[in-house]
């Protein structure tokens, strides 16, 4: 294992995510060259044998193996799959048939009730009760073999034919749909589809707190793939992660290494700082179980007010970025922000500040550091003075004003009183459920 290898956690997310979800991962750590090749290899090729990409399977056996035959099981399988293929077209015929009639696309664009929709399809389009199944059966086929534009589209058409919550393919379908459309990268409708899974979820007992607990967490994992890509999802992020209590308390009794993506989330959004506080203070409860430069450069800043630690992690949190799948678009927003976090704490502390000593602490050159601070004083309005002269920074008095320190104490207030009102709400008014497996969940 390579450098930086240590911080990677591509193996303890991979135990949350669908296997074709992995892919794009294994991909990624490939180009960076974090492992061997040779390993990364062998890897894909696991979990190749337990999709349909039977081709992609025959190819990466190649590429590891250029000395030896593919394998027959390799060969077998690929002959089943295509006669599997074929038998499901021959199934799904007649439904084609049915939803080519321009009459019923209209039917299905304007509905707004899936039940009268499915109702109005079997009284006049002969549409059987069966077909749902067929359907559904046909996009899990589908995306098993890399189809995911064609998956989406029948799952879509399952879930707008209203299958019924405690239909055992309900579920499924909507982590299905999800995934395809991850994997197409159409952010706007993953963000759609998360939202409505997310929805489903906590609407649902699942029977048992530890399966409730489960889905949730494979929730948080697969939303990475769509908050890091959505314009509003490092919003989304911080309310869901920080701020709803049974998303926060299944990160830290499930995963929490998904702070690292959190504590990005709040870096990066220079319009979300009042929520410092509260991550700071998760940071520091689960500091025991999970710490890494991203959560440790917090706690250098925030709670030790450690320059040269804050300066010191900064520098591997750029490391760690960079070789993560999910993170590396955040670099520059990142290191920007962060510098400016160092900026404004230390100036709380000082009033007169060496532009010298500020560049050591930004990690930056003097002369790019006194360039960095003129645009943020004008850009940021800072009460602060630049003597070019003496080389100083000279910060102004700044008071906060009680109005403002009343928003920054009452921050989430309202919304955790709505989460504990509807989380109340759902748990007196929810049935007890049979728990659908998740779509494609590794064992």
């Amino acid at each position: 294992m390579r450098k930086m290898a240590e911080f990677d956690l591509t193996t303890r997310m991979g135990q949350f995510l669908d296997r074709h979800l992995v892919f794009p991962l294994l991909e990624f750590l490939t180009v960076k060259g974090l492992y061997d090749d040779h390993e990364m290899l062998k890897g894909k090729l696991e979990l190749l044998k337990h999709t349909n990409m039977v081709d992609f399977a025959m190819d990466v056996h190649r590429t590891l193996y250029p000395d030896k035959d593919v394998p027959q099981s390799l060969k077998d399988k690929r002959t089943s799959v295509v006669a599997q293929l074929k038998q499901l077209q021959t199934d799904v015929e007649p439904i084609h048939t049915i939803f080519e009639d321009p009459e019923v696309a209209r039917m299905i664009q304007s509905s707004r009730d899936g039940r009268q929709l499915y109702e109005s399809m079997v009284k006049s389009y002969d549409f059987q009760p069966h077909m749902l199944e067929t359907l559904y059966k046909f996009a899990k086929f589908q995306f098993e073999c890399g189809n995911y534009s064609g998956a989406a589209e029948y799952l879509y058409f399952v879930r707008v034919l209203a299958v019924p919550p405690h239909d055992k393919n309900a579920l499924d379908a909507l982590w299905g749909k999800l995934a395809s459309e991850i994997l197409m990268q159409d952010w706007d409708t993953a963000m759609e589809d998360l939202n409505r899974l997310k929805e489903v979820i906590d609407s649902n007992t699942f029977g048992s707190a530890l399966t409730s607990l489960q889905q949730r967490t494979w929730l948080i994992h697969w939303s990475l793939f769509v908050y890091f890509n959505h314009p509003k999802g490092r919003d989304s992020i911080i309310d869901m992660f920080l701020y709803e209590p049974q998303y926060l308390n299944a990160i830290q009794t499930m995963c929490p290494h998904i702070l690292r993506y959190l504590t990005t989330a709040v870096i990066t959004n220079k319009r979300r700082r009042t929520v410092l506080k509260d991550l700071v203070k998760v940071i520091q409860q689960e500091s025991y179980k999970y710490r890494d430069p991203i959560t440790e450069f917090l706690e250098c800043l925030y709670v030790n007010f450690d320059f040269d630690g804050a300066q010191q992690k900064l520098r591997e949190c750029e490391k760690v970025l960079v070789n993560d799948f999910f993170l590396v678009a955040c670099l520059d927003d990142f290191i920007e922000n962060a510098r400016l976090f160092i900026f404004e704490t230390f100036c709380r502390i000082h009033q007169c500040i060496s532009i010298n000593m500020l560049a050591e602490k930004l990690n930056m050159p003097s002369e790019e550091a006194e360039r960095w601070i003129v645009n943020l004083i004008r850009n940021a309005r800072l009460d602060a003075k630049i003597d070019s002269k003496l080389g100083h920074v000279v910060m102004g008095t700044q008071s906060v004003s009680p109005y403002q320190q009343v928003i920054e104490k009452t921050k989430g207030l309202a919304f955790r009183s709505q989460m504990l009102s509807m989380n109340i709400d759902k748990k007196l008014g929810a049935k007890q459920q049979e728990a659908t497996p998740q779509w494609g969940a590794q064992e």
